[in-house]
């Protein structure tokens, strides 16, 4: 590993669009995995937006990760549910769907679940 590393999300590597114009992940891929931002614009949910692409019936990626805007409800595939905003760190295990909680777009930084979210 070099001495220091600088990447920019302001200047992703990669960028990848949900359907219908959902909302986007911003990439960088560091030695220890891909970092990403994801902005979820207001109607977003995975079920709907991300899961033609990923082609499984919840979100299989575990994901860690801090809520820069927005709100956001995750429920697991057993039931239990949880609403995360500004502020919050979250630990979420594969096995769930998420949407946007009202009208402002949601922005995620996660460093676990992004490497291969919302692939082609």
């Amino acid at each position: 590993m070099a001495g220091m590393v600088r990447m920019s999300l302001d200047s992703p590597e990669e960028t990848r669009p949900f359907e219908g114009g959902s909302g986007q992940l911003q990439l960088v891929n560091l030695e220890g995995g891909g970092v990403g931002r994801a902005t979820f614009e207001p109607g977003w949910q995975w079920s709907k937006h991300v899961k033609p692409m990923a082609k499984t019936d919840s979100c299989q990626a575990a994901h860690t990760g801090y809520f820069i805007s927005g709100r956001m409800k995750i429920v697991m595939d057993d039931g239990e549910e949880m609403e995360f905003g500004p502020g919050d760190f979250m630990m979420v295990a594969p096995g769930h769907d998420a949407w946007t909680v009202g009208n402002e777009p949601c922005v995620v930084i996660d460093w676990q679940g992004f490497a291969d979210y919302a692939k082609q």
